[in-house]
């Protein structure tokens, strides 16, 4: 059986991990026979959003990790316990938590730094040439990891797409329902909600994401 690590960024679409997407994707895991296990990093967030009115919360705090365990129904760990030899892939789905708390692209944007703990979580899987699935806006993070000219999407947003090539990225515009493949480095990527106007959508293109990255395992 395939083992898949799933990378969260919190709890929420506003600060943390974008929860349809990875319920999907966690649901994908499963169906086509593989498993998974759930990582996030113990860090604050970059800030907490009520989700109800899209306010800031100022004088509230919250942690990745702890936020992230909502998703994962408590079965998760903490990035710097992973052991790369019991895993086959990477999916790290969307949400602003990837561009605020993962990286701090959502502030710098072209100008963005990963996270430290990230940068070494993810680098052991990129270093292993282990398949790596990034959704929505996950995939700025790709130049980061990998050789010049890496191949990647996020949809057909003009600034994030000129972001991901200053950063040494090959941007390749993408439908909702659509991977952008790099079989060299075994990269995936889909747009899902920098697109999809709703859960079916979003569900097209995780869908095939997730049945390629678990085919090139």
């Amino acid at each position: 059986m395939k083992k898949i690590a799933v990378l969260l960024s919190g709890c929420g679409v506003y600060d943390g991990t974008e929860l349809h997407e990875s319920v999907l994707a966690l649901l994908e895991i499963t169906r086509a026979g593989a498993s998974y296990q759930c990582f996030a990093p113990n860090i604050p967030q970059f800030h907490v959003i009520n989700h109800f009115t899209g306010e800031v919360q100022e004088n509230e705090t919250r942690n990745v990790l702890v936020e992230s365990a909502r998703i994962a129904r408590g079965d998760i760990k903490a990035v710097d316990e992973l052991d790369i030899a019991e895993f086959d892939a990477l999916v790290i789905p969307g949400g602003f938590g990837a561009a605020k708390n993962l990286c701090d692209f959502a502030i710098a944007g072209a100008e963005h730094v990963v996270e430290p703990s990230i940068k070494q979580f993810i680098s052991q899987f990129s270093e292993a040439a282990k398949p790596v699935g990034f959704i929505c806006i996950s995939p700025v993070m790709i130049p980061q990891f990998y050789p010049l000219g890496v191949k990647g999407t996020i949809g057909s947003d003009v600034g994030t797409a000129a972001a991901f090539e200053q950063q040494g990225g090959q941007h390749k515009a993408a439908l909702v329902d659509e991977v952008v493949v790099d079989e060299e480095h075994k990269v995936v990527s889909t747009p899902a909600y920098m697109l999809a106007g709703d859960i079916l959508e979003a569900h097209s293109g995780i869908s095939k994401l997730v049945a390629k990255v678990l085919e090139m395992a």
